[in-house]
């Protein structure tokens, strides 16, 4: 799933390395082969374009408490402090830029399909047993791409409790689905939006505070109906086909989270 993986990481390295020889090298990344998606250029506030919009999604996940990152395609001070962030979780330089080593960083935790590292569509692929993307309230194809984003949120979230595994028990969900398990009828599931997960190595309530700090605007677990052996993730500010635009519902009461609690 890897291919070049270690020349890749060379090459954005020998780039990285100070000196005015190769200044104008750094401002402009070289452009070699990703079996996902390839950065030509460092990104910074003021820039827009389709690499911004493919960065974002990767960075999602480290929007800071109570914050999302827009998927919109503009490098502004949002996506600036996310990936800083993301570089300050990694050990690199934190200046906000996504340049060469952040982008080296990006394509080892990435997959060929685009997926993180520790994250597979087949996770996120309907709960009841995986029959494509289709079934829910908006297109295949934008609910997978929503599902991804989920992905890389849950990647963020992971990396946040210390890079301990996170097991997805129900991602998307078509009708069908959500009716079988119950689920309420405007479920973000429904939209490719959410995960349900837990953890070997860490508390439910661990996970779930967490999770405020990775860009999820929906979180429910413990001593909420329902959720005492789960914790439910969701990005439903950025979901812009229901009602639960520019809300965050966070509830998890055993855990302190909730009622002006969090």
């Amino acid at each position: 799933m890897r291919v070049n993986t270690l020349k890749r990481v060379a090459v954005a390295f020998a780039l990285a390395l100070p000196g005015a020889a190769i200044a104008s090298v750094v401002a402009a990344p070289a452009a070699y082969a990703d079996g996902c998606y390839t950065w030509n250029r460092n990104l910074y506030q003021g820039r827009s374009g389709d690499d911004v919009r493919q960065l974002q999604i990767r960075v999602a996940g480290w929007a800071g408490y109570r914050d999302i990152v827009e998927n919109d395609g503009r490098y502004g001070p949002k996506t600036a402090a996310a990936v800083k962030r993301f570089q300050q979780a990694y050990g690199l330089r934190a200046d906000g830029v996504a340049g060469p080593q952040t982008y080296a960083k990006l394509y080892q935790l990435q997959d060929n399909d685009c997926t993180p590292a520790h994250f597979t569509y087949n996770e996120l692929d309907n709960g009841c047993g995986g029959s494509g993307w289709s079934g829910g309230p908006v297109s295949a194809s934008q609910t997978k791409q929503n599902a991804l984003r989920t992905m890389w949120k849950l990647e963020a979230l992971r990396k946040s409790l210390g890079d301990k595994p996170l097991n997805v028990s129900s991602g998307f969900r078509s009708r069908a689905c959500n009716n079988q398990v119950g689920g309420a009828s405007d479920s973000q599931h429904l939209y490719g939006n959410a995960a349900d997960v837990t953890s070997r190595t860490s508390s439910l309530c661990t996970v779930a505070k967490k999770a405020r700090n990775n860009g999820f605007s929906g979180i429910y677990g413990p001593g909420y109906p329902d959720h005492d052996d789960h914790v439910h993730v969701d990005s439903r500010r950025e979901n812009n086909s229901d009602n639960s635009s520019n809300t965050t519902s966070w509830s998890a009461p055993d855990c302190g989270i909730g009622a002006g609690n969090d």
